[in-house]
């Protein structure tokens, strides 16, 4: 029987912070996006203690994942329109170009190498390139018979070619039944993690993988959970490692999302408002990591601190740019950056109707 694509339909509850809107996702949104913070803050101080190492390949596990999945959640009313285009072009493609360009100063600057051009993204750029090619193939998973069983093994397949850096074309593909697994996920699947041997058992996810983490994963290579590479590109057998690897951290990723999902409040509370924010903080956080770096923290935290210490300074000082980034006045002063206007390069008869997509339904992200 074939796969059914639905709309989500409102499962925020009585206290919903507003029409449209999902306190649970918006919370989640939040709290990934704190993580996605707090991961990249926290990646110099990784060799300086296994706390740190181990505490930045658990966020890596499922942050990721978890964004895409929510993003394909949020994806089900892409239509392929014109209306949705020009929505799609004006939050995801416009903000690509504007933060290549500034992290493409940034690197300048503090002197990293640059790609060879904006059809490779840069650092955090990567998902907003994804979520471009993520939202313009919905319609084809809404004809397919079992788009999640086919997902998968599409992403099994892209490990076993190389597939160059344009559109990080390994990521998009490795992490597509992620998307398409929100696209999949109906209200009713979300009403179940509220259960109380849902909750319980997540509470065990969460701390057997965080245990995991300190005593073995984190001697793992990175780019597991990194999911930047292929199979071929690592140079490694699909058997007995590749592809059973592979399977096991998406089964992880999948496990953690909706462990997080499952624990996350369902209830409007002081951070729900914000999950509609989480653009910014996500394209605007890189410049105060990097500043951090150049600034050397980095340095007088490892002369200095005890290196637990300064561990818990630095994840302090990443949840306080997570709310910060969030502010009005940062908003009004980076608005132009975050969310460009660009009437001016689409079809004047596509253009009134830009305004009637929704515009906080862009799932905003992580990661490296």
């Amino acid at each position: 029987m074939a796969t059914t694509i639905e709309r989500p339909h409102d499962v925020r509850g009585a206290d919903a912070p507003g029409r449209g809107r999902d306190a649970l996702l918006d919370n989640a949104k939040f709290l990934l996006i704190a993580l996605v913070v707090v991961g990249h803050a926290i990646e110099p101080l990784t060799d300086s203690t296994r706390l740190a190492d181990a505490l930045y390949y658990w966020v890596y596990l499922f942050h990721m994942p978890a964004f895409v999945l929510i993003s394909g959640y949020l994806s089900k009313s892409f239509d392929g329109s014109g209306r949705r285009i020009d929505k799609l072009l004006a939050t995801v493609a416009a903000p690509y170009l504007v933060f290549w360009g500034v992290y493409a100063l940034v690197s300048l600057a503090t002197g990293r190498d640059l790609p060879a051009g904006p059809l490779e993204p840069l650092w955090l750029t990567w998902f907003l390139a994804a979520l471009f090619v993520w939202r313009l193939s919905v319609p084809v998973w809404n004809r397919i018979r079992w788009p999640f069983a086919v997902s998968i093994a599409v992403s099994m397949l892209g490990g076993a070619v190389s597939t160059g850096d344009v559109l990080d074309v390994s990521r998009i593909v490795s992490l597509l039944p992620f998307f398409v697994g929100g696209l999949v996920l109906q209200p009713q699947h979300l009403e179940l993690l509220k259960q109380t041997w849902v909750r319980v058992w997540s509470a065990g996810v969460v701390l057997v993988t965080a245990a995991m983490c300190y005593l073995y994963l984190e001697q793992l290579s990175r780019e597991w959970i990194y999911w930047r590479e292929s199979i071929v590109d690592r140079d490694m057998e699909f058997l007995p490692v590749g592809i059973p690897g592979r399977l096991m951290f998406m089964l992880l990723a999948f496990a953690l999302t909706a462990a997080v999902l499952s624990l996350t409040p369902r209830r409007t509370t002081h951070v729900t408002r914000l999950g509609a924010l989480t653009m910014y903080v996500y394209l605007l956080h890189g410049l105060f990591v990097r500043s951090a770096e150049a600034l050397g923290w980095y340095d007088f935290a490892g002369s200095a601190l005890d290196a637990h210490l300064a561990l818990g300074a630095t994840v302090l000082g990443a949840v306080g740019v997570t709310y910060l980034l969030c502010t009005p006045w940062v908003r009004r002063a980076t608005r132009w950056a975050v969310e460009p206007r660009v009437d001016r390069v689409l079809s004047d008869h596509r253009r009134a109707d830009t305004d009637a997509a929704p515009a906080d339904r862009v799932p905003e992200p992580a990661s490296r």
